[in-house]
């Protein structure tokens, strides 16, 4: 693939939580004046704001909510936890629904010292449990994998097979997949079930950045594209030859980059996506 042409920027969306230290309308100013096409936006920068209101911004400056940020965390050790983790996502469908945004990502959590298995089946309940409320609210949901070092605390979801199997026993059409490259570049078996997932519907969101080797931290220290060893071209070929057309999310979070000056960190997220995305 040749690097892309600043016409490609129709694509390009990029997370609220990668310029951490910008409010929303700052993000969204900024970006428009970029040339950035889409905005995936976190709850946290939803706080004491309508989502009506934000909404109406970000399309009144050209771009398009492309998701919102983050649902999920189903497993908890009591019936009543597992309750309020469904209700909490609810909310977070009523925030989707008020935005304007057609996917809420789902990081789907884990009880340390619980077993995966039982881990997997309460996020499989939490996801059945609200899914009724998704669809009424034209809202989708999609599982993002998260990378193996995050099974503890974060999800019990390390693969996209996982997500894949899950998907296909609940059988709902609004429920997919988040592909994010940070957490699946290492999956040997990742273009099959990108393929297999394309074949069913379930590409939801393509989310962009890179590994860094060595990682500083293993949160908060992920690379521009092109500052580490992910494939991201190639991850975006399986994507594309899979059905996917939707927009490339970067979502980056790093504590070097947000104490640096915003507006030049933008600048090199958008030369960074022409060059190496």
């Amino acid at each position: 693939m040749t690097p892309r042409k600043l016409t490609d920027l129709l694509k390009l969306s990029i997370h609220t939580i990668t310029t951490k230290p910008w409010s929303v309308e700052e993000a969204v100013e900024n970006y428009a004046r970029a040339g950035v096409k889409g905005i995936t936006v976190w709850r946290q920068a939803l706080e004491g704001r309508k989502p009506e209101t934000v909404g109406k911004l970000i399309r009144g400056c050209g771009l398009t909510v492309t998701g919102v940020a983050r649902g999920g965390f189903f497993p908890a050790a009591t019936a009543r936890a597992r309750q309020q983790a469904v209700e909490e996502n609810r909310r977070a469908l009523e925030e989707c629904a008020a935005l304007g945004a057609p996917v809420l990502v789902l990081v789907c959590g884990a009880l340390p010292g619980q077993a995966v298995q039982k881990n997997l089946e309460q996020i499989q309940a939490g996801i059945e449990a609200l899914l009724p409320h998704a669809e009424s609210r034209e809202v989708k949901l999609a599982i993002e994998p998260l990378h193996p070092m995050y099974a503890d605390t974060r999800s019990a979801i390390v693969k996209i097979e996982t997500a894949n199997a899950m998907c296909g026993s609940i059988a709902s059409p609004w429920l997919g997949i988040a592909v994010d490259v940070y957490h699946l570049w290492w999956d040997p078996d990742l273009e099959h079930e990108i393929a297999a997932a394309g074949e069913a519907g379930r590409l939801f969101c393509f989310h962009i950045c890179d590994w860094k080797t060595p990682l500083e931290d293993l949160l908060n220290d992920r690379g521009l594209m092109g500052e580490g060893i992910c494939d991201i071209r190639g991850i975006r070929g399986m994507m594309e030859r899979s059905g996917f057309t939707g927009f490339h999310e970067v979502e980056i979070f790093s504590n070097r980059w947000w104490a640096a000056d915003q507006h030049y960190f933008l600048k090199k997220i958008v030369e960074a996506y022409l060059a190496h995305s």
